[in-house]
């Protein structure tokens, strides 16, 4: 494993932000696994929203979004723009683009379709093996040139690289840890699930109305775990510019849902890959920040996760007042280089 510090590559002057490339047409779908079943026992007809750009007869690369993200999300400027256009890393006509919506988010099945409290309390390893089953069954592709994931997104390509080993050439896990989830990170997802669950309005999931207490278990979980330090401190240096980043955050649409929004959240859970680390057979680049409150590098324990996996690196992104904790990767400019050179490696 070589620890990758390009601090002189993200000074600022560096960091400016090339314009965003013109992205093929995305194509939206979905695609029923029939009789899927989940960890549980139970099982249903699951419905999987994905989009796709570029051609089936390309390498194909997936796609994964963080929690109460969506695949269209991955589109934006910061991301997809910086990604999927003429010359990109990830150039579109050079690679079949695929990028599920979650169970529980976006186009595909999610309590909020009928179900509410009864639907299956899924995993992430039962949102991978739906993934698997639509790039497989439902899009007929044997291997995946790529997986890259941000945060949930990052805690799956993990799940995939060791529940399905010889699916893929390399991921690109992002936000993350090959560790449990554990520490801060469960401690602030238990506390907001409890601040819904326990609000009264929320009726063990058969509410009339969505929970007063769902706006502001989200804020806060947001702003205690993303943002960055220093970026918060730029941005809110007086009491005053700090009311106003809290009023604005608390004046902006809540989550839809309360139990797709449980049920997203709590599906981390048992999430721990590190037993099966040593299955893994792709190559790996880690790219996680300094600065990252969910996964702080401090600690150790992802440097000593990754020296049991041969052809495993690390990008660690310097803190500064323009990276975002958490929030960091999701912005392909600080990593969208090292990037196209771990691809250029692969044999």
């Amino acid at each position: 494993m070589r620890l990758l510090r390009r601090a002189a590559l993200l000074l600022p002057l560096l960091l400016a932000a090339l314009p965003a490339a013109a992205q093929p047409t995305p194509r939206e779908a979905s695609w029923t696994a029939a009789g899927f079943r989940f960890h549980t026992g139970q099982t249903m007809d699951l419905r999987q929203g994905y989009i796709t750009l570029g051609e089936p007869t390309n390498p194909a690369v997936l796609i994964l979004h963080g929690t109460n993200g969506t695949a269209r999300g991955m589109l934006g400027a910061n991301f997809g723009g910086q990604l999927f256009g003429p010359g990109q890393p990830l150039d579109a006509t050079r690679f079949f683009i695929i990028i599920p919506d979650s169970i529980g988010t976006g186009a595909s099945s999610k309590p909020s379709d009928g179900l509410r409290a009864g639907f299956p309390r899924y995993t992430y390893d039962d949102m991978v093996a739906a993934q698997h089953r639509l790039v497989t069954e439902g899009l007929g592709i044997r291997r995946l040139r790529l997986i890259l994931g941000n945060s949930m997104g990052g805690m799956m390509a993990w799940s995939w690289a060791t529940n399905f080993p010889e699916a893929m050439d390399a991921i690109v896990p992002m936000a993350s840890q090959p560790t449990a989830m554990a520490s801060r990170n469960w401690m602030m997802r238990r506390l907001m699930i409890e601040t819904v669950r326990q609000d009264p309005a929320y009726m063990q999931g058969n509410y009339t109305t969505q929970p007063p207490s769902l706006r502001i278990a989200n804020v806060m979980y947001g702003t205690g775990t993303n943002g960055g330090t220093l970026n918060l401190q730029r941005q809110a240096p007086t009491r005053e510019a700090a009311d106003r980043l809290v009023d604005q955050r608390l004046g902006a649409p809540p989550p839809r849902d309360a139990n797709d929004f449980i049920w997203q959240w709590d599906a981390s859970r048992d999430y721990d890959p590190e037993p099966k680390l040593d299955r893994i057979r792709a190559r790996v680049l880690l790219i996680n920040a300094a600065d990252d409150e969910r996964n702080p590098p401090e600690t150790g324990i992802t440097e000593r996760a990754l020296a049991r996996i041969p052809n495993a690196r690390l990008l660690l992104i310097p803190a500064s007042a323009e990276t975002l904790g958490h929030g960091t990767t999701g912005n392909a400019r600080f990593w969208r280089d090292e990037l196209a050179r771990f691809l250029a490696t692969l044999p």
